[in-house]
């Protein structure tokens, strides 16, 4: 083997691993996403000239329609005036205008095709864009799975059990008795209410909901029955007429 070849080689070795060692699939990746969203709007850019040439060639059609439409009707009339000179000129002009017509029909035949055509590059290229997102990002995802995965084998292999024995019943133990005295505190705190008190209000509360309730079915023409009176805190009673829908409102 000649030297020449030995040398590129020898170069491609030393080079190539660093370059190879510098690069990052993940950033790559990314990069590639960016160069795909960004290729979007450059081919947007692309159809709407090849759409704004399609409509500028229909409206020459269009305009040259109208030319051909009136010299036809020019030379008619300058035949019917016995003015043959004049319909000569028209003649003229319109074998000009069918000519130019000719040539326009062609060329919006060709922007017809090319506009559908970029259509189906363009449906193509979004397709294709949506697979390769999906599968750089489902990639990097794994990745940073394997990535985070990686870590804790990694812990777990350097993790001493012994290391955390000598604390680990003794931290437990802690917790035990701090939950231990924050349960005897609300115990105590239980306790000291008066629990009979307490009943009393709730069914104070609930005599009073019902007497409103019934007082309601009367208004309503639903019940028949005489509405208990409510007792009030203290041993007191509201008359009919004084029941409150509350505290503050009267019904």
């Amino acid at each position: 083997m000649s030297l020449w070849p030995r040398f590129k080689r020898a170069v491609k070795s030393i080079f190539g691993g660093a370059i190879s060692s510098l690069e990052s699939p993940k950033l790559i990746l990314e990069q590639n996403i960016r160069e795909l969203n960004e290729q979007v709007p450059r081919m947007n850019r692309n159809i709407a000239d090849v759409k704004a040439n399609l409509i500028m060639l229909q409206k020459e059609e269009r305009k040259l329609q109208g030319k051909v439409a009136d010299l036809t009707a020019k030379i008619k009339a300058s035949i019917q005036n016995s003015r043959e000179d004049l319909a000569r000129q028209f003649a003229i002009r319109l074998e000009a205008v069918r000519a130019d017509l000719e040539k326009t029909a062609e060329q919006l035949a060709f922007a017809n095709k090319a506009y559908e055509k970029a259509l189906q590059v363009r449906k193509v290229f979004m397709r294709e864009r949506e697979r390769k997102i999906n599968e750089a990002r489902d990639a990097m995802r794994a990745h940073e799975r394997a990535k985070w995965q990686s870590q804790i084998a990694d812990a777990l292999h350097e993790f001493e059990v012994g290391g955390l024995d000598n604390t680990h019943g003794e931290m437990i133990n802690r917790l035990e008795q701090e939950t231990a005295r924050n349960e005897a505190k609300m115990e105590l705190a239980l306790d000291s209410l008066d629990a009979q008190a307490l009943q009393l209000e709730e069914d104070s509360e609930q005599h009073r909901a019902d007497a409103i309730v019934e007082q309601m079915k009367l208004k309503m023409g639903l019940a028949s029955t005489a509405v208990p009176t409510p007792p009030v805190k203290g041993g007191t009673h509201l008359d009919p007429g004084s029941r409150t829908m509350g505290r503050n409102s009267t019904s």
